[in-house]
């Protein structure tokens, strides 16, 4: 490591607070092959609400490989709404992989595309894209990615958005609470939206800010009046 370089490590007993602590650092100095996810993630701590700042990307950066980098992480954070759903979102409740009524998605990690329950669509997905995200036969180099690779990003942003748009008409007050925290799913409709990733026509969640504070505070006046309600049968 040169003089100038930062190690980019939580050492060992850390406490939370301080994880992720490390100075910032201009993208043209960042002497790694990681360096565009590293510069991600670096804005996203700064202020994951900064949405346009988020997905600008540095100038002269490949636009392939900077799609590729921001679906890479977009599975890290989408991660933390998995862990979330699992505690309501069960197999014998959410049976199929559904948003609206008239959404019911099939599973692809099967032989042929099959009905599975939401939290198992959730689990194949994610394990669908990390393989594929991974693979060394479509991304050998996190520098140059040719774009016949690149093309292959639209069917994981397909299937990653699905379980939002499950989280948002199923868990609506589980979902506001981690879009509040994360913007996650607004970052993630604006990507595919600004790179052409998805068809408009299937995004079908709100991403208002003043509309999801809005519903957040009624989700949660409706969830405390349920709870006076049973403590009072």
């Amino acid at each position: 490591m040169s003089e100038k370089g930062i190690l980019r490590r939580n050492t060992k007993g850390t406490k939370a607070q301080d994880m992720y602590s490390w100075p910032e650092e201009a993208f043209e100095e960042m002497d790694s092959t990681l360096a565009v996810q590293q510069y991600i993630q670096q804005v996203i701590r700064r202020d994951c609400s900064r949405i346009e700042e988020i997905l600008e990307p540095p100038e002269g950066q490949d636009e392939g490989v900077w799609k590729y980098e921001h679906l890479r992480q977009f599975c890290l954070e989408f991660d933390g709404l998995a862990v979330k759903l699992q505690q309501e979102c069960k197999p014998d409740t959410c049976t199929q992989m559904t948003a609206t009524e008239q959404w019911i998605f099939l599973c692809a990690a099967h032989k042929t595309p099959n009905e599975c329950p939401a939290v198992d669509y959730t689990r194949h997905t994610l394990d669908g894209a990390a393989s594929l995200l991974n693979s060394n036969k479509y991304f050998p180099s996190r520098v140059s990615i040719k774009d016949s690779s690149v093309s292959k990003l639209g069917s994981v942003c397909r299937r990653v958005y699905r379980v939002f748009s499950h989280a948002y008409f199923h868990h609506p007050l589980l979902f506001r609470q981690f879009e509040n925290e994360t913007h996650l799913c607004k970052r993630f409709t604006r990507f595919v939206t600004k790179y052409d990733l998805m068809s408009r026509d299937n995004l079908i969640v709100p991403i208002s800010e003043e509309e999801g504070e809005e519903e957040l505070s009624m989700l949660q006046r409706d969830h405390n009046s349920d709870e006076v309600d049973e403590s009072y049968s």
